[in-house]
């Protein structure tokens, strides 16, 4: 998915001390419309304000359910990895490297983009009925930046069953099972979907910082009850993770990592380290430059690349 913001800010992201221990950081999401005026709403709450990114996850948009076509021309993207998840609906993704591929509730679609690649998505001619998910990206750290752009479809991905729960890994490891998903940091994504009246205790590791975002329902996240809309952020040193349900079910989506230890700049659909990185990813876009190749198929036009502001990009703090 594209940040088709017409004015996107530099989003800062960096190194910083982190502090030790368990916390709770309610991060509320804002609304941006994709598509123009009469595009989809989406909530987006990383980047957030005063926390930018949990582990190398540096973006979230969350999405539905809204009977609304998703329709998201061909666009660029650097130095991040795509992590495409459905609660309901369907998306069909096309990208410059050749792939076509339908993503459905349960499946798993993850695009790196590398040194550069683009991509459209868009709801499919026959689909089924409102749609609803999420669209997250992952910083690549300075060693994989660079690499080669790659699509891959993941249709079945492990699950752990528990009393009242089912708990599916997207990215990373949880509780031993290991999802088939390439990932460049240490890093875990999972999506647990709980029945009314439930409660499912997560291991974690102490290392990782954990943030936690309900995608359906309602769930008292270690104690903190939280519906859609809202990210919160767990900080780190636990060993478990508390979910309960009341009358409701839910289902919760578990991001985390080791703490992403680079300062990178993000604006736009890039990540780079500099503004140099940004304004020539942003120039070579805007000549059609080979670097991003092309995507066939989709009908319509590659979204134009906003302007730069007159500022300097600039890699800052993790924080605010």
């Amino acid at each position: 998915m594209s940040n088709v913001e017409a004015a996107p800010v530099e989003t800062p992201c960096g190194h910083e001390q982190v502090p030790d221990g368990p916390t709770h950081e309610l991060m509320p999401g804002r609304e941006v419309v994709l598509g123009g005026p009469r595009g989809m709403a989406v909530s987006r709450t990383l980047p957030h304000k005063e926390r930018r990114m949990v582990g190398a996850w540096c973006f979230v948009d969350q999405y539905g359910p809204a009977d609304h076509d998703m329709r998201v021309a061909p666009h660029p993207h650097t130095g991040l990895q795509t992590v495409s998840w459905l609660v309901a609906g369907e998306i069909l993704h096309r990208d410059s490297v050749g792939s076509v591929a339908l993503i459905r509730p349960g499946q798993l679609n993850l695009m790196t983009a590398g040194h550069g690649i683009a991509h459209s998505e868009e709801s499919p001619a026959d689909r089924s009925g409102p749609l609803h998910g999420v669209q997250l990206w992952v910083a690549l750290p300075e060693h994989a930046r660079a690499v080669a752009p790659a699509f891959a479809h993941h249709a079945d991905l492990p699950v752990l069953t528990r009393p009242g729960a089912t708990v599916t890994v997207l990215m990373g490891e949880l509780d031993g099972a290991e999802s088939p998903a390439t990932a460049y940091t240490p890093i875990v994504g999972a999506e647990a979907a709980l029945a009314a009246d439930a409660t499912l205790t997560l291991p974690l590791r102490p290392d990782f910082e954990y943030a936690a975002l309900v995608l359906d329902g309602a769930a008292h996240v270690d104690g903190v009850p939280l519906t859609p809309g809202t990210l919160l952020y767990l900080g780190r040193e636990r060993t478990t993770l508390d979910l309960t349900t009341l009358a409701t079910t839910a289902r919760v989506l578990l991001l985390g990592g080791e703490p992403f230890e680079e300062e990178i700049v993000m604006w736009w659909n890039f990540v780079g380290r500099s503004h140099d990185d940004i304004a020539a990813a942003r120039e070579q876009w805007t000549a059609a430059d080979a670097r991003f190749g092309e995507v066939h198929g989709y009908d319509g036009a590659p979204l134009p690349a906003p302007v730069l502001p007159n500022a300097q990009l600039k890699p800052r703090g993790r924080r605010r």
